[in-house]
């Protein structure tokens, strides 16, 4: 791939006005397929260990409020565990603005390879802390301290994972390798979520408070060590290669500015789009199941297994919503997602809050299946906002800043909604309220699918 193929897209703030622009203008680029798997796989991992840390930290919160937050009020230990659970989304965007413009200078697969060591280090280390009775306040002091790691390293990870695979995949299966990023999250979070079901139902309450809590968290190590020799054996993206061929020998430095002012309109939409996905994500996977013990004094264990039954459903129709995005388009598929949340949300808590298995299988069902519209599309519909100059940087700095904001806080702003009002329908208005932002969002995103990423050739 030679310089001139990377078309002048650095001074538009918005890419998608010159993708007509390389279409017969530059000769296609062929795409490697057994490059491309491993692109995937690699990506997906990463993607995978994070939300097994997040599948864990959901599933056990209750346990971890009684480690390392003792109170004398249940809903205090369930604010406080989730409450850490939040600091570390406010410190994605300082990851993001760290290692995204660095993914665009030094390339994707070194940050990438950097956010693996650290997601890793930061979970590993919370199987390691001791608890509240041993060491007092320094335990939920030394929880913070790994959240904060792990926040940090996850700034750069799903815009770094996203535009790995979106730069190595043909223009015509962009959604389909896409939607296995989220296929990672969906597998990560069911290993997470699963092995700590699986120690509820073994082990007593006391053998779970004393040392059971620790071994999800120490599994990441080993999980971190062959993430990271995925990722090592990767090549650099064709896009990126052509973005240092361009720059002759000088690496390219964009700087934070442009990044930012220079795609403020893609920007805005990112931040849109994220948002709608983000919350719906976190109110059914980290959220639903401390909703569906703490406050609807649902069955622990029967609870658990509904929630892992509707994300092993999401799996099994995740490629094929990725497919059908290459075939319909990204935006009917998101807007779909957006129309089904805005009139089903209500309908399908009513449903999870009668209580009976059938009844919360099938509100949960309904809300997976309408998140998956959101998984399916967003790894391949986000980068194409942005041009290969900035897209990792820019990318990363939307996501994260509407994830920390709208996102991670989800669980505790919900939680607290709940508690100030009493009123226990606040889930629903809040996935409505999300679905509205995420629908203006869509009508103003321009369509991507089939289409080369802006600043690249077609790609085949």
């Amino acid at each position: 791939m030679s310089a001139a193929t990377v078309a002048a897209h650095h001074s538009s703030d918005h890419p998608s006005a010159n993708l007509s622009a390389h279409h017969g203008s530059a000769p296609p680029t062929a795409t490697d397929p057994a490059l491309v798997r491993r692109a995937v796989k690699a990506a997906a991992l990463g993607n995978a260990m994070e939300w097994f840390d997040f599948g864990v930290y959901s599933y056990i919160a209750v346990t971890l409020g009684k480690v390392f937050f003792p109170s004398g009020s249940p809903t205090a230990q369930l604010l406080s565990t989730f409450g850490a659970f939040a600091a570390a989304f406010l410190v994605r965007p300082l990851g993001g603005v760290v290692f995204g413009p660095l993914g665009d200078r030094v390339g994707r697969q070194k940050v990438l390879a950097l956010t693996m060591i650290m997601m890793a280090a930061g979970t590993f280390a919370i199987g390691l802390i001791p608890s509240y009775a041993t060491i007092g306040v320094w335990a939920p002091v030394l929880l913070l301290v790994a959240r904060l790691v792990q926040g940090f390293s996850t700034g750069g990870e799903y815009a770094g994972a996203s535009t790995f695979i979106a730069e190595y995949a043909p223009d015509k299966r962009r959604g389909f390798l896409g939607s296995w990023l989220e296929f990672g999250t969906l597998a990560g979070y069911i290993g997470g979520a699963g092995l700590v079901t699986l120690m509820t139902a073994l082990l007593s309450d006391g053998d779970l408070m004393s040392w059971g809590w620790r071994i999800p968290f120490l599994i990441a190590g080993p999980m971190g060590v062959i993430g990271l020799y995925l990722r090592m054996r990767l090549e650099e993206t064709p896009a990126f290669a052509a973005e240092l061929e361009k720059a002759e020998t000088a690496r390219p430095k964009v700087p934070l500015r442009e990044m930012v002012t220079g795609q403020w309109r893609a920007l805005l939409l990112c931040v849109g789009l994220v948002l709608v996905f983000n919350v719906t994500d976190y109110m059914l996977l980290s959220y639903m199941p401390s909703y569906l013990t703490s406050e609807l004094e649902y069955d622990e264990t029967h609870g658990l297994l509904v929630v892992l039954a509707v994300m092993a459903l999401m799996m099994v129709v995740q490629p094929f919503a990725g497919a059908l995005t290459d075939r319909v388009g990204r935006r009917p598929v998101i807007a779909a997602g957006c129309a089904g949340f805005l009139l089903l949300s209500v309908p399908a808590l009513l449903l999870i809050r009668q209580g009976s298995l059938a009844a919360v299988g099938l509100g949960l069902a309904a809300l997976g299946l309408l998140l998956v519209c959101f998984t399916a599309s967003m790894p391949s519909a986000l980068p194409a906002l942005f041009p290969t100059r900035v897209r990792y940087g820019s990318l990363s700095i939307g996501f994260n800043v509407s994830v920390s904001l709208f996102g991670g806080t989800t669980p505790l702003v919900v939680t607290a909604l709940i508690g100030a009002t009493g009123n226990m329908m606040m889930p629903a208005y809040y996935m409505m309220a999300a679905a509205v932002v995420g629908g203006a969002a869509v009508w103003y995103m321009t369509e991507s699918a089939g289409r080369p990423l802006p600043g690249s050739p077609p790609s085949r």
